[in-house]
């Protein structure tokens, strides 16, 4: 199921590229009996196989076989949770935990869009440091690593200032929310 990298656009991921015709994706339709079927190589697939078309950014969408619905949200959250189970989990109980608490909090609008680019920043910084560190040897690695403190701090210095610029956005679109509602019931805030 090898195929050529296509590079995810900008802040998306593979799968969830421009998914308004299905043609410029790969389909993969779920049948009643869980199995998963990529229309492109007319067989069926796993969930290891779909977690593959991730890895190699190849876009793709997974519709219900009977109703279209698109289900390709459910398919990536089965493979983080698979992630999960097995290995070493990424994410905390805690951390869990207050991702749940965000669902049906007046900031779960703001919750997923905070996350997505936070998680593009440190994609971004990810890739400047596989770039400058290509073909270096354990030692080599080692030798770059102790280089690049200056270059880290500048990186994570813009990655910090942007999470800051990213919640005082949040903070002023929920404080503009706040004053919306208490105009719509009449109430006037008093401004300092």
């Amino acid at each position: 199921m090898s195929r050529p990298k296509k590079p995810a656009a900008s802040g998306k991921t593979a799968a969830h590229q421009d998914r308004s015709s299905d043609s410029a994706a790969r389909v993969i339709k779920k049948y009643p009996n869980r199995r998963l079927y990529d229309t492109e190589s007319s067989a069926y697939v796993t969930l290891a196989q779909v977690r593959q078309l991730v890895m190699e950014h190849t876009p793709f969408v997974v519709r219900d076989a009977k109703s279209g619905e698109d289900l390709t949200r459910s398919i990536l959250l089965q493979i983080i949770l698979e992630e999960e189970a097995g290995g070493q989990p990424m994410f905390t109980e805690s951390v869990l935990a207050n991702i749940i608490r965000f669902y049906g909090h007046a900031m779960q609008g703001f919750m997923g869009s905070y996350l997505e680019k936070n998680v593009q920043a440190f994609m971004e910084i990810q890739a400047k440091m596989a770039e400058q560190s290509r073909g270096l040897s354990p030692e080599l690695w080692t030798q770059f690593m102790r280089m690049q403190s200056p270059l880290m701090q500048g990186m994570m210095g813009n990655y910090l200032e942007q999470n800051k610029n990213l919640f005082l956005q949040m903070q002023e679109q929920m404080t503009k929310q706040t004053e919306q509602v208490w105009g719509a019931l009449g109430i006037k805030r008093n401004k300092p």
